[in-house]
């Protein structure tokens, strides 16, 4: 069950900055990248729940830069965990002014106390690199990783040390734009949901009735949930 004092000990990291930033780097004079949604997905929303089809018409269209590049985004995630948005993007700055390119193969090359003077600690380090020789060995293929399942994609990279549930959840919305992804385990989103129905508590049944509701749209529903979770009652 989720109640509202274990947030004021674990945190939720938005990683859209690094996303904003690297999406710059790539794209030079091209059109920002967003998971994109129409009136399709919001008219079927708002015919599921009064409540959150309410928030949608307050809040408006929201736009969260996507990274098509899944290794990229798996690397910033691991980076963003446990830090506030700025002083992510300060680290992932410098670590691009390290590496130059981000790449399996430089991240491997990289010295790794290097890397820990970008702001990463030692166990962040660890996770980087495993994810690096991950890619390198053909453990993962980031490649034809969008081929798989939701939940194949969930299994193959908790394979890996330091990647857990929520991390592959945040990568299949943000690299793969995959549109039912609802996270039990996002704080912040269990939190809209508790701020949308005026929840003290939220169990993981009571859970599980809203992401079916959302179904098959629920990943819109979870970027309004974010926005929710941030917004005073």
């Amino acid at each position: 069950m989720v109640g509202n004092t274990n947030y004021d000990m674990l945190k939720y990291t938005d990683t859209s900055d690094i996303r904003k930033k690297q999406g710059k780097k790539e794209r030079g004079n091209r059109m920002p990248r967003y998971f994109e949604y129409g009136e399709k997905e919001i008219d079927y929303l708002k015919s599921k729940d009064k409540k959150l089809g309410a928030a949608i018409d307050k809040i408006g269209i929201i736009k969260r830069e996507i990274n098509p590049d899944p290794f990229i985004s798996l690397i910033s995630s691991i980076v963003a965990q446990q830090i506030s948005g700025k002083a992510a993007e300060t680290v992932w700055s410098r670590f691009e002014n390290l590496l130059n390119d981000i790449t399996p193969e430089s991240i491997i090359k990289a010295d790794k106390s290097e890397i820990q003077k970008c702001g990463m600690s030692n166990r962040k380090v660890d996770y980087i690199k495993g994810i690096a020789e991950a890619a390198m060995t053909g453990q993962v293929d980031f490649e034809n990783l969008h081929t798989l399942t939701d939940e194949e994609v969930i299994k193959k990279l908790s394979s890996l040390y330091g990647v857990g549930a929520w991390t592959a959840e945040m990568l299949l919305i943000f690299s793969f734009c995959r549109p039912d992804v609802v996270s039990y385990k996002d704080l912040a989103i269990c939190r809209g949901m508790m701020n949308l129905y005026g929840h003290k508590e939220l169990s993981k049944e009571q859970f599980e009735r809203y992401k079916k509701r959302y179904s098959p749209y629920g990943t819109v529903a979870s970027l309004y949930l974010w926005e929710l979770s941030i917004m005073k009652s």
